[in-house]
């Protein structure tokens, strides 16, 4: 069996698309289409139900496709120690982050990085369901590297990026605004206030309600933003108080130092050890853990 063929049934089913596949391997669609029905009568299965518009993996592709991905990369590490990767490092790398913040200067990384490395294909997602959601898609491989802000699930491994104390934000007009910043507050004295917050899922709300949990704190969230840097200009408005990493834009709120015991909000880079196994991948991870 040719690791080539393996490569074309990995790509294909990364792309979900014959013709986007070829486009990244730098082969014609004929070629490829050809070599994943070579791979399918070797196998004695089929690997792709086919429409005119796209593929998708059978249950046989999807069973075998973590075994042909640990292949490929198997071979990609082989050339690597061998020196033969003289042309440069090549292949698809899938970064998740949520928005909005800037942790790093990832934009200015990834440039620097394609520049460096042309053949390296960089797609670049953010995830609807914060950490969580970031987790979810590396243990599945859909990605390979991401910015995520929990503690690293069994499997996964993280290099903190940076770490923010939680502070809490109410609005101008509220009767807390005029305390001393460094008098601070507690949850408690926040329990019977209208909330604003991010979606379930992003690293700091699940925090913030493992911490309200363990005060026996049933709290009323009355907004809900799909980012970060929009909660403060939310409770500015009046719609609510918020506890929030301090490292967002805080301008029309009165900011007060939490009085609780809550771990600061940490942010790493995290990736499973199989995609660390990939050069490019490596590589990546190497110039980004660079800027810290």
């Amino acid at each position: 069996m040719e690791t080539r063929l393996l490569e074309y049934f990995v790509t294909v089913a990364e792309e979900q698309s014959v013709t986007a596949a070829a486009h990244r391997l730098f082969a014609a669609q004929s070629t490829v289409s050809a070599g994943l029905k070579s791979l399918e009568r070797d196998l004695g299965i089929r690997l792709f139900e086919r429409s005119t518009t796209a593929v998708a993996l059978t249950p046989a592709g999807e069973d075998l496709l973590p075994r042909a991905r640990a292949l490929v990369d198997d071979v990609a590490e082989l050339r690597h120690a061998a020196g033969t990767a003289h042309a440069g490092l090549r292949g698809r790398i899938r970064i998740g982050t949520f928005p909005g913040l800037r942790v790093v200067d990832l934009p200015g990384i990834l440039g620097a990085f394609r520049r460096a490395h042309p053949l390296v294909d960089v797609r670049l997602s953010a995830s609807p369901t914060g950490s969580s959601g970031l987790f979810d898609d590396l243990e599945r491989d859909r990605l390979d590297l991401a910015l995520t802000a929990l503690p690293p699930l069994a499997g996964l491994r993280g290099w903190e990026l940076g770490a923010y104390p939680f502070v809490a934000l109410v609005p101008p007009s509220h009767p807390l605004a005029s305390r001393s910043p460094h008098a601070g507050v507690r949850l408690a004295e926040l329990a019977d206030e209208e909330w604003v917050d991010v979606l379930p899922g992003y690293g700091n709300r699940v925090q913030v309600d493992a911490e309200l949990a363990r005060h026996g704190i049933a709290r009323r969230v009355s907004a809900e933003v799909g980012e970060l840097p929009a909660v403060p200009a939310c409770v500015a408005a009046g719609l609510g108080v918020a506890v929030v990493p301090d490292i967002v834009d805080t301008g029309g709120c009165a900011v007060l130092a939490l009085r609780d015991d809550l771990p600061p909000w940490r942010v790493s880079l995290t990736a499973t050890a199989r995609a660390l196994r990939r050069p490019h991948v490596r590589a990546l991870a190497d110039a980004v853990l660079a800027t810290r």
